[in-house]
């Protein structure tokens, strides 16, 4: 029904004017295609924009036309289902009692006004309305006139339904109050209302400053009683709820590690609930070597230019990298190579990089055209070669995947693109596709929108056509709903399975490549961000811009995406290639959920950098504990790091000192997967871009840097298998004699196979003095929650003297203390700034 009626009839323009072509846009304002209906409205509110610009606004949005016109509509249909359902007489009725109260002249005055189909005598004929369609004909846009009149709400807006010209007619000011004392005799269908005018002003009643309440209002007040020809009130709220949500750039402060809920991605996102309680737990099985996984981050290309350099012959393929830096690498104690950018990338995005400023630049490393070894790496022949040499070692290597888009321009792009997310329109009309043609392929032309391509704006697709038909397509780029989109990529469909099949016959292909793959950005593709990004549920808007308008049902996003798409990867893999360790890098406080839920092997915790930079050590001992008290086998999948190539340095964030090496050792001694990023250890102050092809610093490591982590740093990387696992870790608090924790300090213990340490860290700039003697609460396999003893944790004996003896094999420090008072009061600690000590093998001595 919605798509046959015309805004016209309700606002008809004959009286009002149309200046900025409200009804003329009327068919697809209320159009049963809700992406072209949206784009009507951005039509009109682009012309209204137009003749406010001299002005400076204010700016009108789409969602606040959309909120007019279907809230408009929406009483119309209410009126017209009474008139139909319950009282047949009301627009007879109704004029009788305008007539009574304003008189006859009056009422037939602006029944002249407002019936937009009357017409001049010698037109008249058999078609010409009569009766009661003839009173609802100019009855229904008054009662509409005065509905919106009243409505604050409409003011932005109010140009659009300016009652000027009719206020001069006698009784048009009296004709509103007067049919609405009418409406107020009628009982209101069912509702829990008093009458029908009632229900007609309860949303305005509700939420008299609010279009968006009023939308959800009207939609709950209204739509029981509409059925089919309910207007899609929720469509507008959405766009609404859009139009309003903040976004910021930046992940801001780093939030606690917490399972009562959801984190939003931004600031303008409400958090969605979630009770993991009841969410399933299937962790994967760790293989043998998983545990003591140490991962070392290089961008490739700039790692191979830096080689090049130091060893002074050339190192651009990766068969060409020496062994004597492999060598040095695992003699560090590192056991993965994680290859950042190995992948042939997209043309289209080099271009697009280049135009940026740096005639060197390469594509993004995130932009790809297909997930082969990049030509001028060697190929996957040179990625063999270094595969067979690191593997001698005992180095895995491992893979990046960006699931979530190729670059613009990338072969799926070209060949396949029914995978992405697209439209066949642009969906802002501002939008133009004038510029240059970014595709080197004969089969698809590729544009930027002009506003991105000259930087003005960012626009959220680009326009891919098909050379030989002419077709053009509208598809989006990749975006995470936190910034602005990324604009040299395509975003892939997640609702079409066979886009789903296609990434996963990818993730297989890589995993026969790499025994570690790293899945970037992975959480948008778990449901709840494939829901919040591109298929909101109707009225809660989406993150991204003019994707209210294909809002879907629960039940149809369920049937679309029936499973999450991380847990259909991880049992693939684990079938098809179970040597193979699943790392994802997720944030928005899902990360137990990644590895306990949905199974990868392990998933970053940004909160350790973040919160151990900062000092804000009470939140990040908070977060131990909640994970402890919740399920302590989350805590052994962590990734923990000090930088990441989206991050500023190690060296920029800890510095070179006390800090820097009591923050790696806490990351050495913690359960989990170290991860070293790209010129940590070297000491580099250079953050390299994913378009880098060498370094722009001349740069050379810090020996004494160097040197001083040969100490103090790599003989702990060579005994994670002693702290990787959290079977045996207990997290302690150092209570001072008020008997308050001292919050700066970090103490744990830990072990494997009989053997046990104590690692204390003080992250803070005083001298701290207390006594370790009870363990937090930690969850055991049974699920109960459980403290214990520092004795216990260590495996003192349990009776009979002797002496506790503490050692750091690294620096010679050495504790001893009465096993007796260990056992019966704790052990007494004094720590001095930034101080760290890894306590190996506790050992008693004396022992009667």
């Amino acid at each position: 029904m919605l798509d046959r009626i015309r805004f016209c009839d309700l606002l008809p323009p004959r009286v009002l004017g149309d200046p900025f072509g409200l009804a003329a846009a009327g068919d697809d304002l209320l159009h049963a295609d809700p992406a072209r209906a949206l784009g009507a409205a951005h039509d009109v509110a682009a012309r209204l924009n137009d003749s406010r610009r001299a002005a400076g606004g204010p700016w009108i949005h789409a969602g606040q036309i959309q909120a007019l016109v279907l809230l408009t509509a929406a009483a119309a249909a209410l009126l017209r289902r009474f008139a139909a359902d319950r009282n047949p007489g009301l627009w007879r009725a109704a004029r009788l009692w305008l007539e009574d109260d304003l008189g006859r002249d009056a009422v037939a005055a602006l029944r002249q006004a407002l019936d937009a189909r009357v017409r001049p005598p010698a037109a008249a004929g058999p078609d010409a309305p009569t009766g009661a369609d003839a009173d609802a004909d100019w009855l229904l846009p008054l009662l509409l006139l005065g509905l919106a009149g009243g409505n604050r709400a409409l003011d932005p807006v109010r140009d659009l339904i300016d009652d000027a010209p009719l206020r001069a007619r006698p009784g048009y000011a009296r004709a509103w109050p007067s049919l609405l004392a009418y409406l107020g005799r009628l009982p209101a269908f069912d509702a829990h209302v008093d009458s029908l005018a009632e229900l007609l002003v309860l949303p305005q009643r509700l939420a008299p400053d609010d279009l968006l309440a009023q939308l959800l209002r009207a939609h709950e007040a209204w739509s029981p009683w509409l059925g089919d020809d309910a207007p899609p009130l929720l469509l507008a709220a959405g766009v609404l709820h859009e139009e309003r949500r903040a976004r910021f750039e930046g992940a801001g402060a780093a939030p606690e590690i917490s399972f009562a809920e959801a984190a939003a991605p931004t600031a303008g996102a409400p958090a969605a609930s979630r009770d993991e309680e009841h969410e399933a737990v299937r962790y994967s099985h760790d293989r043998e070597w998983m545990p003591s996984l140490v991962l070392l981050a290089k961008n490739t290309h700039v790692w191979l230019h830096q080689l090049a350099r130091r060893y002074g012959r050339p190192v651009a393929r990766l068969d060409q990298v020496p062994d004597e830096e492999l060598d040095e690498i695992a003699s560090r104690g590192v056991t993965g190579l994680w290859l950042i950018g190995i992948w042939q990338r997209s043309r289209a995005s080099r271009t697009i990089k280049q135009r940026r400023g740096n005639p060197e630049a390469l594509a993004s490393a995130y932009a790809l055209d297909e997930y082969r070894v990049a030509d001028d790496l060697g190929g996957e022949e040179a990625l063999a070669d270094l595969r067979r040499r690191a593997e001698t070692r005992g180095v895995r290597l491992a893979g990046d995947m960006v699931p979530n888009h190729t670059g613009l321009d990338g072969r799926w792009v070209v060949e396949r693109p029914d995978l992405f997310l697209g439209l066949d329109h642009p969906p802002f009309p501002a939008y133009s596709f004038t510029g240059e043609d970014l595709s080197s392929d004969p089969r698809a032309a590729i544009h930027l929108e002009d506003h991105y391509a000259d930087h003005s704006d960012a626009a959220i697709v680009f326009r891919r056509t098909d050379r030989a038909t002419g077709h053009a397509r509208y598809l989006y780029h990749g975006n995470d709903g936190t910034s602005m989109p990324w604009n040299d990529t395509a975003q892939i469909d997640y609702l079409n399975p066979a886009a789903r099949e296609a990434v996963i016959q990818e993730v297989l292909a890589v995993a026969r490549r790499f025994p570690v793959i790293r899945f970037d950005a992975a959480m948008v593709l778990a449901r709840r961000h494939v829901r919040r990004l591109w298929y909101p549920a109707p009225g809660e808007g989406s993150d991204i811009p003019g994707r209210a308008a294909h809002a879907l049902s629960q039940a149809a996003f369920d049937a679309a995406m029936p499973r999450e798409f991380w847990r259909e990867v991880v049992d693939r893999v684990a079938q098809e290639a179970p040597d193979t360790l699943l790392l994802a890098e997720a944030f928005w406080l899902m990360e137990g959920y990644f590895v306990r839920t949905l199974g990868m092997h392990r998933v970053y915790n940004s909160a350790f950098m973040h919160m151990l930079r900062d000092r804000d050590n009470a939140k990040y001992r908070r977060s131990l504990k909640n994970v402890l008290a919740y399920d302590p086998a989350i805590l052994q999948r962590f990734v923990n790091f000090m930088s990441n190539p989206d991050e500023a340095t190690a060296e920029s964030q800890f510095g070179k000192g006390e800090h820097y090496f009591g923050v790696c050792a806490l990351m050495a001694t913690l359960p989990g997967l170290p991860l070293i990023a790209h010129g940590q250890f070297e000491g580099y102050t250079e953050k390299y871009g994913m378009e880098y092809a060498r370094a722009y610093r001349d740069e050379t490591p810090d020996a004494g840097f160097l040197a001083h982590q040969a100490t103090m740093i790599f003989p702990l990387l060579r005994e994670r298998a002693l702290f990787a696992g959290a079977d045996l870790f207990r997290l302690f608090d150092l209570i001072d004699d008020d008997g308050d924790a001292q919050e700066d300090v970090f103490a744990h213990v830990n072990g494997r196979d009989g053997r046990r340490c104590l690692v204390l860290y003080n992250n803070g700039p005083a001298t701290l003095t207390g006594t370790l003697l009870r363990s937090a609460p930690c969850r055991n396999a049974r699920g109960d929650l459980r403290t214990g003893t520092l004795a216990e944790a260590l495996a003192l004996p349990d009776a009979g003297a002797g002496v506790l003896r503490l050692r750091d094999p690294r620096t010679g420090f050495t504790q001893e203390a009465p096993l007796a008072e260990v056992r019966e009061r704790g052990l007494r600690v004094t720590l001095a700034p930034f101080e760290c000590r890894v306590l190996l093998d506790p050992v008693v001595a004396g022992r009667s």
